[in-house]
């Protein structure tokens, strides 16, 4: 748990394994770092799963899979790892467009 791998942002190929004695120190764990681009949570459980993916802090969250990204989906990080989305549907692309309001009086 003190290792700097556990609380620095990694590219690369790296697989660091901890034990852990429940779901709230896992969770606890996993949001003691700056950085949130993304997370990976493998359970047989698919509730619990859930339940982990919306209490960590990350942007991008892949359940039971390894690859997590998809031209359709908004890519974005939280904390330290960025903010805002892109790409997507509905998320990303609001940060290209300008909003306009215009009153009229007919």
């Amino acid at each position: 748990a003190d290792a700097g791998m556990a609380h620095e942002e990694i590219f690369g190929p790296v697989a660091p394994i901890s034990r852990f004695e429940d779901e709230a120190e896992v969770i606890a764990r996993a949001n003691d770092t700056e950085y949130g681009l993304a997370a990976y949570i493998y359970t047989r459980d698919l509730a619990k799963g859930m339940r982990m993916a919306s209490k960590i802090e990350s942007g991008m969250i892949a359940l039971n899979r390894g690859l997590m990204s998809d031209p359709a989906a908004p890519f974005g990080g939280v904390k330290q790892s960025g903010l805002g989305r892109e790409g997507g549907q509905k998320h990303g692309i609001a940060e290209f467009m300008e909003a306009k309001y215009i009153a009229v009086t007919i």
